[in-house]
């Protein structure tokens, strides 16, 4: 087993994971993750091909059957240990997400590794709680339903929050008793190697989770082709989705995805507005933008958007801005040099289309920044219907645009394809649950934003994708339903009966 140590004491594991074991690619293919601060190479990890895949899911099906006929209580008490192993290993878990990200440390530590083990601890007192139902049907038989797991299933996860993504896809999927093959993102591997090595200390059998990092064109896509899964969890993009789709047709598998988002943020006039300009602020600069479900459209009451956006301005252009693992550091680089450039590219696009740069747009001018993949805050004045307004960016560029009613301000929320996850900021309770059902989204937030707990289910409508993570949803999202008849009394004769 290949471990580099590194110095900042973050342990990185380079190699697939595949039957309980670290092993290399069969072509022995490499490729670099690089810190996203200073362009440093991580490691060489390697790359999984079609071969690998195979063989990946071949040691998830044979694993599958005793997993599967494990007491679930069982299933739920390895999935608590890891919680708590999780916990124990917290910091380096935080600072190899910092490493490979970007994540600002103080939210590695304060977000990312809390939310996966309470995730994991969730889904862990699930395990032994997922309940059927009996049918009320003719008098003479018993109808109940149970609840099965689907079998092996291929989770394809982002590069914007690896380490989070594992645990709300794999708590459920194992605590229903699938095992799982998962591709995490070539950009950010690291952290579900290290929690693979996570797994088999506290004991998960060989087989039931496998790590197999790769390009999305041919790992990816021969996962979701491949006749032996099951069910593809995907989030990424609405295109990439689209492209999962279309390949899962060969064995009609389950299909669950977390496409893009352009959250709608409002703030109605009667706003506390200190809440709502700090809360608007973590609505877009937290991760550097790069969530689906950012609020990335900052819709204002016309009578009060210039005292929001002078608050805003300022706030924005006090985020510091800086090396990740630095605690003081409240925004770090964007996760890739490639995607830096694409954001850039939105702030010309605002530009060409006759928008107005109110701050940032451009790189920090810092020496120490220099081969980072930063970008300051920015944010843009720009028409609801500007390309910058209507496509996800999935970076810290917020657009700005104003209404003069209740009914307007829904009209500009709605007027996007995508539909994960808005917010809006009121003091009317009434006003509140009044717009929060006019909003075509799979989740809203009212005076707070991008809160999540493994207990609520997460997921979109429209572009944004079906299916939900976390909760009760989630755990029936990784099951099927089949339905048992018993006849029960013998009096009742036959369809076809004879003497």
């Amino acid at each position: 087993m290949t471990v580099i140590e590194r110095r900042e004491g973050a342990r990185i594991q380079d190699r697939l994971f595949i039957g309980g074991r670290f092993v290399d690619a069969l072509d022995g293919a490499t490729f670099e993750t690089r810190n996203p601060h200073d362009d440093s190479v991580l490691a060489n990890v390697a790359q999984a091909a079609p071969d690998d895949i195979d063989r990946a899911v071949a040691a998830a099906a044979a694993a599958y059957p005793a997993w599967a006929r494990r007491a679930a209580v069982d299933r739920g008490r390895l999935l608590l240990k890891l919680a708590d192993r999780i916990e124990e290993a917290a910091d380096e878990l935080a600072t190899l997400e910092s490493l490979d990200t970007g994540h600002p440390i103080r939210d590695s530590r304060r977000l990312d590794v809390v939310r996966t083990a309470a995730t994991f601890r969730y889904f862990g007192g699930m395990a032994d709680k997922i309940q059927g139902d009996v049918i009320p049907v003719e008098v003479g038989f018993l109808n109940y339903v149970q609840r099965e797991p689907l079998g092996v299933v291929g989770m394809i996860v982002p590069w914007n929050f690896p380490l989070m993504f594992c645990s709300w896809k794999m708590g459920p999927a194992l605590a229903a008793g699938n095992t799982v093959v998962m591709k995490p993102a070539a950009l950010t591997p690291l952290s579900a190697l290290r929690l693979a090595e996570l797994m088999a200390e506290v004991g998960v059998p060989e087989g039931v989770v496998n790590i197999v990092p790769g390009p999305g064109r041919s790992a990816g896509l021969h996962l979701a082709q491949h006749p032996d899964v099951a069910k593809i969890a995907f989030t990424g993009s609405t295109e990439t989705g689209r492209e999962i789709v279309r390949a899962s047709a060969g064995n009609l598998k389950r299909i669950q995805l977390e496409l893009g988002g352009k959250g709608a943020n409002i703030v109605f006039a009667d706003a506390d507005l200190t809440a709502a300009v700090n809360g608007s602020a973590f609505a877009i600069f937290h991760n550097q933008g790069q969530a689906c479900i950012a609020g990335s459209r900052l819709m204002l009451d016309e009578t009060i958007a210039e005292e929001f956006l002078a608050r805003f301005i300022e706030l924005a252009d006090s985020i510091r801005v800086g090396d990740p693992l630095q605690p003081s550091t409240e925004m770090g680089p964007l996760t890739s040099r490639e995607h830096r450039e694409r954001v850039l590219s939105y702030v010309e696009i605002a530009r060409s289309e006759g928008g107005e740069i109110l701050t940032g747009g451009d790189i920090p001018n810092d020496p120490a920044l220099a081969k980072g993949y930063y970008i300051r805050p920015t944010v843009v004045r720009a028409a609801g219907r500007s390309r910058v307004s209507q496509e996800e960016v999935f970076g810290p560029l917020v657009t700005v645009t104003t209404f003069r009613s209740d009914a307007e301000a829904v009209r500009l929320a709605n007027e996007v394809e995508y539909g994960l996850g808005g917010g809006l900021w009121t003091r009317d309770v009434s006003r509140a649950h009044r717009i929060a059902t006019q909003l075509h989204t799979g989740m809203v937030w009212i005076n707070t934003y991008k809160r999540v707990n493994p207990g609520s289910p997460f997921g979109g409508v429209g572009r944004s994708g079906y299916g939900r993570e976390m909760g009760f949803e989630a755990i029936h999202d990784y099951t099927q339903a089949k339905s048992v008849w018993l006849n029960v009394d013998a009096d009742i004769p036959p369809f076809y009966a004879r003497d």
